[in-house]
């Protein structure tokens, strides 16, 4: 009984030694250590024996018992994209500098990776990529040159090319097996096409105007003469394994078939194809195209236009930039493609928000952007971005972009479906019982009357 009691002794000391630690043993700021030695101090009058609560004690706990505070240091990037320091891994009193080698242009394009906010953890798949990267397939005529997941695994439900045709420049009559969205960068380009129907379309379009075929539908693309360096746009494929070398084209199709068997098929004779190419043309020059002529179909036109004036739509005007939503319901025949145009001005941000269902493809068209996903159970990291990269964030990855440079930032937001979707998170705790919200985040009235209970899309400088 001795040995017993002077066992209970000593287990009541330690249980008193603990719950009565100074606050300013713990390893957070001073007050973080003041919230939790607050709510921590209740607990010492808890009766061992019985479990009870002594008068006047809430049962409900503050949120700080269960952890402590998170950290309110600063964690903005530690230079701006392009500054001509160099860049070292060293974010305050963490990491050291570079001894050995170092591609410090590179570096310098990526400050949240060299040195990362001190709230990134844990491991996320490689998020961007840089068409600057890419090899690049030169023609007579223009040039191209893809993203996909040869080149960035992550992104497996889309991929892009990047795509350039000198004044009356043709890519040639083709198809897909995947649907071919395309967003215009520069100069005017004429397409045409004919559905399975037998009906026929053309159109010209302008920068920031859209096309879209569906799978298996034929196609070309031509350069207009209306800017003398012709144009340059962007391809989106609805699979991430796409290959723009794995392309139907006519050439390449007639250059293997025998000769004989072109004649019987066309009912025309063999002396017709005399002069066809013996491989794929691929990306050619030509004379640019005199007209929107339509050939006349006895079958008519398509009832839903495969282009879409996005350059004519007026952008919706939010708090710190604007945005233009364009999917199925607006643009008929893009019906596994959907987007967001978006503006960030400098200082403002994209809310924190996610895609239920969708993964994102990002275009960067100017400005420099921010983003950390947020990929559950404690994985998160921060990438940066500058024109002419593509960045990828799966589906109900939680995520924002922020504008870090001093010019406004425009990207675009690509989704493999017929509709935008996107979750706001202000909004969420907007529209959930006020209770709930205190209990998880410690807000006070002010802050859960702040919410907005609308989405903001774009949020301003604070």
């Amino acid at each position: 009984m001795v040995k017993l009691s002077t066992s209970l002794a000593a287990l009541l000391a330690l249980v008193s030694i603990v719950h009565g630690a100074p606050a300013s043993n713990s390893p957070t700021d001073s007050s973080s250590s003041a919230s939790v030695s607050s709510s921590a101090a209740p607990s010492t009058t808890l009766s061992l024996s019985s479990g009870e609560v002594p008068a006047g004690t809430s049962s409900a706990p503050s949120e700080t018992a269960t952890v402590v505070p998170a950290s309110s240091n600063p964690n903005a990037p530690i230079f701006l994209p392009g500054a001509d320091d160099p860049a070292q891994p060293i974010r305050g009193p963490l990491g050291a500098n570079i001894m050995g080698p170092q591609n410090i242009p590179i570096q310098q394009q990526v400050p949240d990776l060299i040195a990362p906010p001190t709230t990134d953890h844990g491991d996320v798949g490689n998020a961007k990529w840089p068409f600057a990267l890419s090899h690049n397939r030169l023609q007579t005529g223009g040039w191209a040159r893809q993203q996909n997941i040869e080149v960035m695994p992550i992104a497996t439900q889309m991929a892009g090319v990047n795509m350039r045709l000198e004044a009356g420049a043709i890519r040639e009559l083709h198809w897909h097996k995947t649907s071919e969205w395309a967003y215009v960068l520069k100069g005017t380009t004429q397409v045409t096409s004919v559905d399975q129907d037998g009906r026929n379309y053309i159109g010209t379009v302008h920068p920031g105007d859209l096309w879209y075929f569906p799978p298996g539908i034929p196609h070309s693309l031509q350069a207009t003469n209306d800017s003398a360096e012709g144009s340059e746009f962007l391809l989106v494929f609805d699979d991430g394994a796409f290959s723009e070398d794995e392309t139907f084209l006519l050439t390449d199709w007639l250059s293997h078939v025998p000769m004989e068997v072109l004649a019987k098929s066309f009912q025309m004779n063999i002396t017709a194809f005399e002069h066809i190419p013996s491989q794929q043309l691929y990306i050619f020059p030509s004379e640019p195209p005199a007209s929107d002529d339509l050939v006349s179909s006895p079958q008519g036109q398509v009832p839903n236009p495969f282009s879409y004036p996005m350059s004519q739509v007026n952008a919706t005007k939010l708090s710190g930039g604007s945005v233009k939503i364009v999917d199925s319901t607006v643009f008929n025949i893009s019906q596994t493609i959907a987007m967001a145009d978006v503006t960030v001005e400098p200082g403002a941000i994209r809310e924190l928000h996610w895609h239920p269902t969708q993964d994102e493809w990002t275009y960067f068209i100017e400005g420099q952007a921010r983003v950390t996903i947020f990929a559950s159970s404690s994985n998160a990291r921060t990438f940066d971005y500058q024109p002419g990269d593509v960045g990828y964030i799966p589906a109900s990855f939680g995520h924002y972009v922020e504008n870090v440079g001093n010019t406004t930032l425009h990207y675009l937001e690509i989704f493999k479906s017929d509709r935008f979707q996107d979750i706001s998170l202000t909004q969420w705790l907007a529209l959930t019982p006020p209770a709930l919200v205190k209990a998880h985040l410690g807000f006070d009235d002010d802050a859960i009357a702040h919410l907005s209970k609308t989405k903001q899309i774009v949020v301003g400088p604070a």
